[in-house]
């Protein structure tokens, strides 16, 4: 955040992406990454946020073994970004600091200090108290990772701390809240469920008992699922805020490339702009999830929307085959990663959109079409999926004689199933279609093949 040593959330080795300013040496002077600044600007602008005019950092105070300084910078009276909202719930603010460095309590009876991540830019947001329960509070996190990542601002991969959630906790009888408890670096989706849903729990039981609660940090142990308690819980005047004398004063008013205008024109299409605007094509809430939440395969998708040219029956037979086939045949691949598969590569969204035209024009069936998306998924070569058509003879047969002759073979072989037929179980026709596909290797026109059975049996 102040200085240019690596950010890699993946090295492993402890201690070298560091340099004298993020190790707090003396007489080090801090430079402000003003890309960092843009990005939080960005996020709260997406947010519906007030960005500040006027901004400034501040030196928290307070002594702890990953706090190379003694003091941490950040933000306090004047954040970057006041207000906005996501998800519905309301933001209190979002400002910029730098993180601390991580400790390891693995070998002895000592801890060990890595200082890689000391200094990296680290946005806090804090939302207004009205969150009331744990599966709201992660659907809330997960929004944030998707807007976060939806912007470039981060990969805020919580696995690898890069997104970090840490609860406040309350509960009380009466209308006013109760002594507050904070669970520090929760790092999964289900930690944050399940860390809230405890400290509720514990709260009411203490409180039922007669007992207090006390202000603290506590915690997270995922064996035990249990909270436990780390340190009391500090007030803000304990970290004795001041301005941080090193670095100087911002007023965003003044830079013409923070102005509101270049923010919002700079942002892409948001999570919840494209929620609506694949429903409005008519496509299932869970179908449009799977684009909205993973880039690549929303990028996929609008490329194969306009091959397409938009065409509303193509596009959700096209959804259909996506989220349904293609997504079958990623999963069963052993090289593959659902999240992570470049689409594109495996069969090009043009030959997609090619296989869409196909089954609307009868050429393929629905069997068909599936096994002309498993050769290509395969092939190395990537061929034309019409050239594929003919080399696989997965041409649909809709010539009335050919099937005629095919229809009545399966009927003369099934003659107690042609009298249920005829004594009223109109179901069994579905028995004999199914005798048909097979027997034409799934190229039959369905349709066609429908019409004739029912010719035939009268």
């Amino acid at each position: 955040m102040f200085c240019d040593s690596k950010n890699d959330p993946d090295e492993e080795r402890p201690n070298v992406n560091i340099c004298p300013i993020c190790m707090g040496y003396p007489g080090t002077l801090p430079t402000i990454n003003k890309q960092a600044v843009e990005h939080v600007l960005r996020v709260g602008t997406a947010l519906g946020g007030t960005i500040a005019d006027f901004t400034e950092f501040d030196r928290k105070n307070y002594f702890y073994p990953d706090i190379p300084k003694g003091y941490q910078i950040t933000q306090y009276k004047y954040p970057l970004v006041s207000g906005g909202a996501l998800r519905g719930v309301s933001l209190t603010r979002i400002h910029l600091e730098e993180d601390t460095a991580s400790s390891s309590h693995t070998e002895g009876d000592y801890s060990l200090i890595d200082f890689n991540r000391a200094g990296i830019p680290l946005m806090e947001l804090v939302t207004e108290p009205v969150i009331h329960t744990a599966s709201d509070a992660a659907a809330f996190a997960k929004e944030l990772q998707l807007l976060l990542q939806t912007l470039g601002a981060g990969d805020a991969n919580l696995e690898k701390g890069e997104m970090r959630v840490e609860a406040n906790i309350s509960v009380s009888k009466t209308s006013e809240f109760g002594t507050k408890v904070e669970v520090k670096n929760l790092n999964s989706f289900r930690a944050v469920e399940r860390a809230i849903d405890f400290e509720v729990a514990r709260h009411i039981k203490v409180l039922e008992e007669g007992g207090t609660i006390s202000q603290e940090t506590r915690g997270w142990d995922e064996t035990k699922e249990s909270t436990f308690s780390q340190r009391a819980k500090e007030d803000s005047h304990d970290y004795r805020y001041f301005p941080e004398p090193d670095l100087p004063k911002i007023w965003i008013s003044k830079m013409p490339e923070w102005s509101q205008e270049k923010l919002q024109s700079s942002l892409p299409e948001l999570p919840w702009e494209k929620r609506v605007r694949l429903t409005s094509l008519g496509l299932k809430a869970e179908d449009a999830e799977v684009f909205v939440k993973n880039t690549n395969w929303g990028e996929y998708f609008s490329a194969v929307q306009t091959a397409l040219e938009s065409e509303s029956k193509k596009i959700l037979l096209a959804v259909n085959y996506l989220t349904s086939d293609l997504a079958g045949l990623i999963k069963k691949d052993s090289t593959a990663v659902f999240e992570t598969i470049l689409v594109e590569e495996k069969i090009p969204s043009a030959s997609f959109a090619q296989i869409m035209d196909l089954i609307s024009s009868n050429i393929v069936s629905s069997a068909g079409a599936k096994q002309l998306l498993s050769a290509l998924y395969s092939s190395e070569d990537k061929k034309d999926p019409s050239v594929l058509v003919e080399e696989l003879g997965l041409a649909q047969k809709s010539d009335e004689g050919e099937l005629t002759a095919i229809a009545q073979t399966i009927l003369d072989a099934n003659p107690s199933v042609v009298e249920d037929y005829k004594g009223g179980k109109v179901s069994v026709l579905q028995f004999f279609l199914g005798q048909g596909m097979k027997a034409t290797k799934g190229s039959a026109n369905p349709e066609v093949l429908k019409g004739l059975f029912e010719k035939l049996l009268g």
